[in-house]
């Protein structure tokens, strides 16, 4: 049955790596980390965004990842990810995956091109004439090259399909919160707090890989009102957060979930392993969240 089109899209939706092992999709590991994660009380997993290098992988390796994370009769929502530069190839691949009725299509504007903004809303229009499924938006300029204005956005929002975006600056965030034309969900990981403490609904960080049950507790806190214990589990994952984007993404992500002996640490080419460097900066952040998490306890 189909889901309404204006689904709400509320709590934690994780954007997970895609797992590799020997230069193929690690299926084992993808099924694990999705219920690790549904353990954690993640709300849904965003499947093939740049956190899981969506380019890098072929339509029949997403399918057959798509195929082992729903098999599990307990499995939690799917989102795809649907980048890139022609609309129509785009468009074809939301009609192929249509068939798994995702909660979601997590869509990008057409990058490299830089389009005007009637150009986005053009390829936007056509994407939603391929597929039911509600589209979330996703304001990414550092990736795009083009940045989507509140305008375009709210001009889509009044649209069937379009009833999210995930907006990766700040500012814009706290505007589209104030605005409340259609629901802002949180793409900078370090504005997550001030996001569920302004009353935002929900969020896709990708450092919530790293310890996602503090991610969860934090953003639990916040809607609670109890803001000052919603800041003291929040201030130990700033740091770990920044060294996750220290160097290109997914690299530190996933080099943190080998170092927790979830998933081997590799990456398709040419995105390439995070430094050594890293690995060991990455050891001694995650190993000041678990103290902290045990002086809370204790408390």
């Amino acid at each position: 049955m189909d889901m309404p089109a204006k689904t709400v899209f509320e709590g934690i939706w994780l954007p997970m790596v895609t797992p590799m092992r020997g230069g193929h999709i690690d299926l084992d590991a993808a099924q694990a980390l999705a219920r690790y994660y549904r353990n954690a009380g993640i709300a849904g997993l965003v499947l093939f965004g740049s956190t899981g290098e969506g380019n890098l992988v072929s339509m029949p390796e997403k399918i057959d990842m798509i195929e082992a994370i729903a098999s599990d009769p307990h499995a939690l929502p799917l989102v795809f990810g649907a980048g890139g530069v022609d609309t129509r190839g785009v468009a074809a691949a939301v009609r192929r995956l249509d068939k798994y009725a995702p909660a979601g299509y997590l869509v990008p504007p057409p990058y490299y091109l830089g389009p005007s903004q009637a150009g986005i809303l053009w390829h936007y229009r056509q994407i939603a004439w391929a597929t039911q499924r509600p589209i979330i938006l996703y304001n990414i300029p550092k990736r795009a090259g083009v940045t989507m204005t509140v305008e375009t956005m709210e001009a889509l929002a009044a649209l069937p399909n379009f009833g999210a975006v995930k907006e990766c600056n700040p500012s814009v965030l706290s505007a589209l919160n104030a605005r409340r034309r259609l629901d802002a969900l949180c793409g900078d990981d370090l504005a997550l707090l001030d996001h569920f403490l302004a009353g935002g609904r929900g969020a896709i960080p990708a450092a919530a890989h790293v310890y996602p049950e503090r991610y969860v507790e934090v953003m639990q806190l916040a809607r609670n009102g109890h803001a000052e214990a919603a800041r003291q589990m929040f201030e130990p994952l700033r740091g770990l957060a920044r060294l996750l984007f220290s160097e290109p993404n997914p690299a530190p992500i996933k080099r943190a979930l080998y170092l927790q002996g979830l998933i081997a640490d590799e990456l398709r080419m040419p995105m390439m392993p995070a430094s050594r460097e890293l690995g060991a900066r990455l050891q001694r952040a995650m190993g000041l969240v678990q103290h902290s998490a045990s002086r809370l306890q204790t408390a």
